[in-house]
């Protein structure tokens, strides 16, 4: 979420249409088993698997091991800041805190671990990598940023879904990245 402690009130204009998409991206997936193969803006894809954790520690090595890909690095000087991996109180949602690299994650809510899922883990991490705490929370460059995440962890498939989920969803997308970060559309 990128909005907890160290990190100023900005506006966040698209907030609520990102989550709405993930919110589906999210239910595609958890529909994968029974229907692997979806049809998205005239293509059919297989879905690939989305990994789920089961603890904090196995979070804290997925985060370790996506902030120390080459592809990551390359893109994002932020992923040598390592991330500390806690759990966060209460049901409600995941979150970035800049101040100090925290992504707090609620462990359960009731008997569900809504938040221990790779698309969920990401998108913090996305609030992570960007380059100042100046950044709208979930502007262009941050949903580019989790567009490029999705493609290069979990799979192109993936950051297909979402990218078009996101712009069904009338969200603004940044332009693909480049070794320099993500760059804008004029």
């Amino acid at each position: 979420m990128g909005s907890g402690p160290g990190t100023r009130a900005l506006r966040d204009r698209q907030r609520a249409k990102v989550y709405e998409a993930e919110n589906l991206v999210h239910r595609i997936f958890d529909r994968s088993a029974e229907f692997p193969v979806v049809e998205v803006a005239g293509s059919r894809l297989t879905l690939p698997v989305e990994r789920h954790f089961a603890t904090l520690e196995s979070v804290q090595r997925y985060v370790d091991a996506v902030l120390a890909m080459p592809t990551v690095g390359a893109c994002w000087p932020r992923a040598a800041v390592p991330v500390a991996v806690r759990e966060r109180s209460g049901q409600q949602q995941a979150d970035y805190q800049r101040l100090g690299a925290v992504l707090a994650v609620p462990l359960y809510a009731g008997n569900r671990a809504w938040a221990l899922r790779e698309l969920v883990i990401l998108h913090e991490l996305a609030h992570h990598l960007a380059d100042t705490a100046d950044e709208e929370p979930h502007g262009p460059a941050f949903t580019a940023r989790l567009i490029a995440l999705a493609s290069d962890v979990v799979g192109e498939e993936a950051g297909f879904l979402l990218r078009t989920t996101l712009w069904d969803n009338g969200v603004q997308v940044g332009s693909p990245r480049s070794p320099n970060g993500p760059t804008m559309h004029p």
